[in-house]
């Protein structure tokens, strides 16, 4: 038989050997990864990127999701998305003087992030009504020991991603709410050529009135598996 005549489907440089794949991409996924994963769309959903019916059939395949793979597919259309190994790095926010006081953060009907490489102030106050914030302090640059934050949340949602190794300081005031710190899933692993940095102290005072206040502890999953 000719070489034409081969089945398109069945020719040799078709097939893609399975050690063609990065090995990140083939590992096994946890629960509290998908969850991540899940904040992820939703997220989008409520930034009008996707169509709540777009997100209900990527949340279906989420939970049925193995590898991190499948995940990298089912976000790459999303800014917030996982990134393929070799995909560039988040460029950082914004730059500045070190400030001792930042201003304060009020979200009304809408959401505030504030993620990358950014200056933090030692002093933070947060007010969420019916919104979405999200303060990741894991790239941030930290010029200070102590970090107090104080946040409430009224039928709100807010996230706070503190470094793998700080020192977290919690007073919590749920009322009709949660005020909750998870662990990472999947640690980074540490660079041995690097000395550990001191930990952190952050001292986060949390009132959720009928809202949430999730502390997460560790890199994003994109920077724990090694995509941006």
């Amino acid at each position: 038989m000719a070489q034409d005549d081969v089945p398109q489907q069945n020719r040799p440089q078709d097939v893609v050997p399975a050690q063609a794949v990065d090995p990140v991409l083939r590992r096994r996924v946890s629960d509290l990864e998908r969850e991540e994963v899940a904040d992820v769309l939703r997220d989008a959903a409520g930034e009008g990127r996707l169509t709540y019916a777009e997100l209900e059939e990527r949340l279906e395949t989420l939970y049925s999701s193995k590898t991190y793979g499948e995940l990298v597919e089912l976000t790459a259309d999303l800014p917030n998305g996982l990134r393929p190994p070799g995909a560039p790095a988040t460029t950082p926010q914004y730059g500045g003087t070190v400030v001792e006081r930042g201003p304060v953060i009020n979200t009304i009907l809408s959401e505030t992030k504030r993620t990358g490489a950014w200056l933090v102030p030692q002093r933070q106050e947060v007010n969420a009504v019916l919104g979405d914030v999200t303060l990741d302090y894991t790239e941030a640059e930290i010029p200070f020991d102590d970090i107090q934050i104080d946040v409430k949340s009224i039928l709100a949602d807010v996230k706070i991603r503190v470094p793998q190794n700080a020192i977290v300081l919690l007073d919590s005031n749920p009322i009709l709410g949660s005020v909750s710190e998870q662990e990472s899933g999947l640690k980074a692993v540490p660079d041995p050529n690097t000395n550990p940095a001191a930990p952190k102290r952050f001292h986060i005072r949390g009132t959720a009135i009928l809202g949430e206040i999730k502390i997460k502890r560790g890199p994003r999953l994109t920077k724990r598996l090694g995509l941006t």
